[in-house]
């Protein structure tokens, strides 16, 4: 009874993901890359299936293997301009609002923060572009669920 019932679980530990709370939309793109770098890495399909067989696997393969190279080198190259250690960031400043007990963050001075708000706009910028690079690729991922299987 108790390996049966372990034979019907599965964990899946996604090592792209620090410890904390993440957004479900986060989790659910590293879950899906993870299966797939797990199944290039630890079930070998290059070993146990015949790529080769048709033009649908030779593509299939060729995609797999693409979009696991993308998440595992070109993904995580990615440089956010506001890590830049030679940028001087402003202190968070809060002002109370007159007649309320609730505060509103002050907008640092423009000039003297002019590095920082040149790479603000930069980070706004690039997040969207990968927002919508990670979209296009988790979509290409779904569409090779089919060969994904040994």
């Amino acid at each position: 009874m108790t390996q049966n019932k372990k034979a019907r679980s599965m964990h899946l530990v996604i090592r792209t993901l620090k410890a904390g709370w993440h957004d479900k939309d986060e989790v659910m793109l590293h879950a899906a890359f993870q299966l797939l770098v797990d199944f290039v890495e630890q079930e070998q399909p290059d070993k146990h299936i015949d790529w080769s067989h048709d033009n649908d696997h030779v593509q299939a393969w060729k995609e797999l293997r693409a979009l696991c190279r993308w998440w595992t080198k070109t993904r995580p190259s990615r440089r956010n301009p506001l890590d830049n250690k030679k940028i001087a960031k402003p202190p968070l400043r809060f002002e109370n609002i007159a007649g309320t007990t609730l505060s509103r963050l002050v907008t640092p001075d423009k000039k003297k923060y002019a590095a920082y708000h040149l790479a603000l706009k930069q980070h706004i910028r690039l997040e969207q572009k990968w927002r919508e690079e990670d979209q296009r690729n988790l979509h290409r991922l779904v569409e090779t669920r089919e060969f994904v299987w040994t």
